[in-house]
């Protein structure tokens, strides 16, 4: 990463961090017992603001105060009209609107913008847009025209495997909560949708063998001063950088084994801890891309189990209906 890059970085992480913090150098980060920084907890990050920012906003990197109240109120109104009986939602809804499934009850894609104001998740390039190759692009819409083909094909989430890092960190439609333990020499995130967890070591040990590779990489963690950096390499190229269509265009964007991630944790406030993430992968990207976000403190929600493939028909009956289609146009 060259230094104009890393200058750049800085500055835009500085200053969606400095606006959630708003009293940046007067706040006191609790502490373990042992003396670390306190980030344990039940945290949030769902949110209305998209992952990447429209291209008709150009390089407007934050809402006003006024913008992000009038998206709040259109989201309540949302949800007014999708909660409404069958015969009211007609008259909310636009006509040839999906009339859904569950109720509000059981999502919670976000009511609010991010509380920083950005209109993106993605802070760097400046334009809020991944850096995608074109080969890459080619490759996701190749696995969308084909999903009914093979398994192989679908999303790594339907299937059960894993959201993979950083995608793990990225909100969805739901279950968007992180349960952060700590003990004097590792840190663990539980994340509620699909029930991976990550145990990081803080030690100085070496990542693992090149020859290995996992779905989740592998991850090694240090002080630097009160913000936890997590490194994490040794990725194979079978994952996906985003599964959740909260993810946009870049759902289904393949990782290679080149895929380098650098996440800092740092707690601002006693309700929110800034995650800012890199992505480095030569091979998918043009160049190297930030998200940064808030994850809110929720100790009063309670994470339930994800019990995806103990009841999960979805890939079998989706290619089975696939078949059925076939065997109806012959």
């Amino acid at each position: 990463m060259t230094r104009r890059v890393i200058a750049t970085l800085a500055a835009v992480v500085l200053s969606v961090s400095s606006v959630a913090a708003q009293s940046a150098g007067t706040y006191t980060v609790p502490r373990t017992p042992d003396g670390q920084p306190d980030f344990q907890g039940m945290w949030n990050n769902e949110t209305l603001t998209p992952f990447e920012r429209p291209a008709s906003m150009g390089d407007k990197a934050f809402l006003t105060e006024e913008e992000a109240a009038a998206r709040n109120q259109q989201s309540d109104e949302r949800r007014v009209a999708a909660d409404a009986p069958s015969e009211v939602r007609t008259e909310l809804l636009p006509a040839g609107g999906n009339i859904g499934g569950y109720n509000q009850f059981w999502f919670d894609p976000g009511r609010r913008v991010l509380s920083t104001r950005q209109t993106s998740m993605v802070v760097d390039p400046p334009d809020g847009r991944v850096p995608v190759k074109a080969w890459a692009v080619a490759a996701r819409a190749h696995n969308l025209e084909h999903v009914g083909d093979s398994y192989v094909h679908m999303s790594v989430w339907d299937r059960c495997l894993s959201r993979g890092v950083p995608g793990s960190m990225f909100p969805a439609g739901y279950n968007n909560a992180y349960r952060i333990l700590q003990t004097p020499d590792h840190v663990t995130i539980v994340y509620e949708m699909i029930h991976d967890v990550r145990i990081i070591p803080l030690d100085d040990r070496a990542h693992v063998d090149s020859g290995i590779r996992l779905w989740m990489g592998n991850s090694r963690a240090h002080w630097d001063g009160d913000t936890l950096v997590v490194e994490t390499r040794n990725f194979h190229n079978r994952g996906w950088i985003a599964s959740s269509a909260a993810g946009g265009r870049i759902k289904g964007i393949p990782t290679s084994k080149a895929l380098h991630v650098v996440e800092r944790f740092t707690r601002v406030s006693d309700d929110t801890i800034m995650w800012d993430m890199t992505v480095e992968d030569p091979n998918v990207y043009t160049r190297p891309w930030t998200v940064s976000m808030p994850l809110t403190h929720r100790p009063d929600y309670q994470m339930f189990e994800y019990a995806c493939h103990e009841g999960n028909w979805a890939v079998r009956n989706a290619l089975s209906g696939s078949r059925a289609v076939e065997r109806a146009a012959r």
